[in-house]
């Protein structure tokens, strides 16, 4: 596996025209994803039930063939990543892929975050300790940045992917708000008329 950091650096993704799409895939359940409770630095590996969601994407991917294949460096996306038919020495690991950071409200749930800071929106206000929605928008931009003419697929989270896909489109990291996601879902970011657009989102298959 081949680590890759982070380094570009700008406003925004540049717009390059090209025949490469992006399919992004939210990692398997995990026992904080199913309690609702914010999980980024915490490890925890896939459950039975995201472990058999996993595998069911192996067959849907089965006949797709990509250039290359990004991954958050986090267990419960290399699980998916492996689980899905595509492990390996081939799979980069990108530290960009990580999920957003929530700082000092990992491990809460949304309720428990109110009950602190009423009306808290994580796509507005962030995290105390952690990410701000610029500093994630940031790091999708270099993953945009990353991608050429070549299919690529990439497993990743469920916020950052969100965040993603708004800047792929030209929205600021609040339009990630408006793109639910689940867990070991598909979705395909990709072109229509040389112009960036959401092909697929939150599907079984493509």
């Amino acid at each position: 596996m081949a680590i890759a950091q982070g380094t570009q650096s700008g406003s925004g993704p540049a717009e390059k025209p090209t025949t490469g799409t992006l399919v992004v895939v939210r990692h398997g359940a995990t026992e904080w994803s199913e309690s609702g409770r914010h999980t980024s630095r915490t490890d925890l590996p896939l459950v039975p039930a995201g472990r058999r969601r996993a595998q069911g994407l192996a067959r849907v991917l089965d006949r797709k063939d990509f250039a290359r294949v990004l991954c958050s460096p986090l267990r419960r996306a290399l699980e998916t990543c492996e689980l899905a038919g595509f492990g390996g020495e081939g799979v980069e690991i990108y530290e960009d892929l990580r999920e957003w950071d929530y700082g000092d409200y990992e491990g809460l749930t949304t309720p428990e975050i109110w009950r602190e800071w009423p009306g808290w929106l994580l796509w507005r206000d962030g995290c105390p300790g952690g990410e701000s929605p610029a500093q994630v928008a940031a790091r999708a931009d270099r993953v945009i940045g990353l991608l050429d003419e070549r299919d690529t697929i990439a497993f990743a989270h469920g916020h950052l992917l969100r965040v993603l896909a708004a800047r792929w489109i030209g929205l600021g990291p609040e339009g990630g708000g408006r793109l639910a996601l689940s867990p070991a879902r598909l979705s395909k970011l990709g072109y229509e008329r040389a112009q960036r657009v959401i092909e697929h989102w939150n599907v079984d298959s493509l």
